[in-house]
């Protein structure tokens, strides 16, 4: 039995044997990706060549052009209105600036307009009256301000053409209460000297003690031990 079974395979009708090679599996693998890719760019020439012959490509490229020149008028539209606001911005900023100035010329005009008239009342002071040859006080002013404070101005003049130099002082006397009581209280360190030839404004501001009610104030205008000239205001 065993001889015929090696005959058989010694002999023609022996079975067909086949030999095959084995690949590895990632060989396989990278000659299938090669096959899809190399199938993928021939799909993709053949679309490309199909939209060239139809003349897709050339719409598709002047319409390009056209939004790119829609896009470069977009951009110069823009810059141009972000040009003109910043010249309104600029143009805004200077006309504030103006007008803040202008508010403080006109602030200044007033307060120069208010000392203005301070003067002229205390000039027309200035005209003689009643023939008065000597020295004397021609104007007295007193104001209460507010922490309190006593302003005061007085104005004295020699109603005299080429008058000479007056030498002396002059002395402001402050009456009222203090606490209720009678009080009264002068300049500090005493009278004011005094030079002048034709006319002379002194002012000043006195501080008061607390709970001062000033009711009157008291100019004198002394010349050696003579007294020229007095003026009293009431507040």
């Amino acid at each position: 039995m065993k001889f015929r079974l090696f005959r058989r395979r010694l002999t023609i009708s022996s079975p067909r044997v086949a030999i095959r090679t084995s690949l590895p599996w990632p060989l396989r693998w990278a000659l299938g990706a090669m096959m899809l890719g190399f199938s993928a760019a021939i799909a993709l020439w053949t679309f490309e060549l199909g939209v060239s012959i139809a003349g897709l490509d050339k719409d598709a490229k002047l319409e390009l052009g056209k939004l790119r020149e829609e896009v470069s008028a977009l951009r110069a539209e823009r810059d141009k209105s972000q040009s003109v606001a910043n010249i309104s911005g600029s143009l805004l900023t200077a006309e504030k600036a103006a007008q803040e100035k202008m508010m403080g010329q006109i602030r200044q005009l007033e307060s120069e307009n208010r000392l203005l008239r301070d003067d002229l009342g205390f000039f027309e002071k200035l005209l003689p009256a009643g023939g008065a040859e000597s020295a004397a006080i021609r104007g007295l002013q007193a104001e209460m301000l507010s922490g309190m404070q006593l302003k005061w101005q007085v104005l004295v003049i020699q109603p005299v053409r080429d008058a000479p130099v007056f030498n002396g002082k002059l002395e402001l006397t402050v009456n009222g209460t203090l606490a209720g009581k009678p009080w009264t209280v002068g300049l500090p360190g005493g009278a004011q000297t005094l030079q002048f030839k034709q006319y002379r404004r002194v002012d000043g501001v006195l501080d008061l003690p607390p709970q001062a009610v000033v009711q009157t104030v008291t100019a004198k205008l002394i010349e050696g031990t003579v007294v020229r000239s007095v003026q009293i205001t009431k507040l």
